[in-house]
């Protein structure tokens, strides 16, 4: 039997990964800095136009296309999963509450207790920046499961479990807790100029679309998220 060829991931840059692909979803290790759709100033440096791309196999004439399934930030890195169908796109989505998503993430301080679940009530002001508030009446309850992981000088490493999926809800609830994330400008301390935002999306469970099997895929760590020494 002849051995099954690799696929043709000439059109993927060499900093976007995939973990895993086959007819139905494509699950990628997405880099700090790219992002994941479109905005107003910017519509091809993005998660989505590159893999539309990557399945059209550079054909103009192509009319294929992947479909969003969720998102992360622009700086964060980790797992993100695209869909080829609108079909398959649907049915992830309909059962999105049963996927489980964990993330990493460097922050300031140490965090007491080192386990517990940050909640609180969210909302965007006019600005977009999302604020905590324990008004259930100004905000949509949010819930954050977190574990330190390990602690070294002025930052701990810590995993993090979105118990709800609110804009920001991590970075938020860090900065809450008065433990920002490390390099994170919207939300940190003042004057961090570290390069970039040192939260990553670890792991993602999820029922597949199709064959209903249930799939872990797992990002591995940027390398400067280990802290065996101050980063």
């Amino acid at each position: 039997m002849p051995k099954k060829k690799p696929p043709n991931r000439k059109h993927l840059p060499k900093d976007l990964e995939i973990l895993y692909e086959d007819k139905d979803i494509l699950v990628i290790n997405k880099p700090a800095g790219l992002l994941t759709v479109a905005t107003a100033t910017n519509k091809f440096k993005t998660a989505y136009y590159i893999l539309t791309d990557y399945v059209r196999k550079g054909s103009l004439k192509s009319r294929k296309c992947v479909f969003t399934v969720h998102r992360l930030d622009q700086w964060t890195s980790g797992v993100l999963i695209f869909c080829k169908s609108e079909d398959a796109k649907d049915r992830l989505q309909d059962n999105w509450k049963q996927v489980q998503k964990t993330y990493v993430a460097v922050v300031y301080g140490k965090l007491k207790p080192k386990q517990g679940i940050i909640t609180s009530y969210l909302f965007e002001t006019k600005n977009y920046v999302v604020r905590s508030t324990t008004d259930k009446t100004k905000g949509k309850r949010a819930q954050t499961g977190y574990k330190v992981l390990k602690e070294v000088g002025q930052f701990s490493l810590v995993e993090l479990d979105l118990l709800t999926g609110r804009k920001n809800q991590i970075r938020v609830h860090l900065a809450d807790k008065g433990n920002p994330i490390r390099g994170d400008r919207k939300y940190g301390k003042d004057k961090d100029t570290y390069k970039r935002l040192a939260l990553h999306a670890k792991s993602i469970s999820f029922t597949h679309p199709t064959t209903n099997q249930r799939m872990t895929f797992e990002a591995k760590l940027p390398s400067h998220f280990k802290i065996d020494s101050p980063p």
